[in-house]
């Protein structure tokens, strides 16, 4: 059963998981630098369930800042009907990556499941055993049996 927790950040409340990354409202940090959150709202690892009321007391969530990139281009168009009057902006959100490393409930810590690498083993291949012999046919004698019941 996987753990997540639900944290709030940059205004906005949003579902994370260890080993997983996410990107939020811009944060002041470098990258590859760790950062602890500690406005987490929910949690929940191994079947049991911490709600918090607001906040969970002594969770935390650690993670891993990844990069700082720019989201997607959003236009904003105002025009007023009959007044000749139109403005056209654009807009690109500041972001965060964030890598999740760890959910932390009083101390006890939930790290990422360690991923089971499929392990892809060569076919054995036995030596198959040689085709039967087929009789060869004659083609000109099929070719003339097939001209004389035309």
């Amino acid at each position: 059963m996987t753990s997540y927790a639900i944290i709030e950040t940059g205004g906005k409340q949003l579902r994370v998981e260890p080993g997983r990354f996410y990107d939020v409202e811009r944060i002041a940090a470098e990258p590859d630098s760790q950062i602890t959150i500690d406005k987490v709202l929910f949690v929940q690892t191994d079947g049991t369930i911490s709600v918090g009321q607001p906040l969970v007391e002594g969770a935390t969530v650690e993670a891993t800042v990844m990069s700082h990139l720019r989201g997607k281009k959003i236009i904003v168009y105002k025009m007023r009907p009959k007044k000749k009057t139109r403005k056209k902006q654009g807009h690109r959100q500041e972001l965060t990556r964030l890598m999740i490393n760890s959910i932390s409930l009083n101390g006890s810590s939930s790290k990422p499941a360690a991923r089971a690498e499929a392990v892809i083993e060569a076919p054995t291949t036995e030596p198959e055993a040689e085709p039967a012999e087929v009789e060869s046919m004659d083609v000109e004698a099929v070719d003339a049996e097939t001209t004389a019941d035309e």
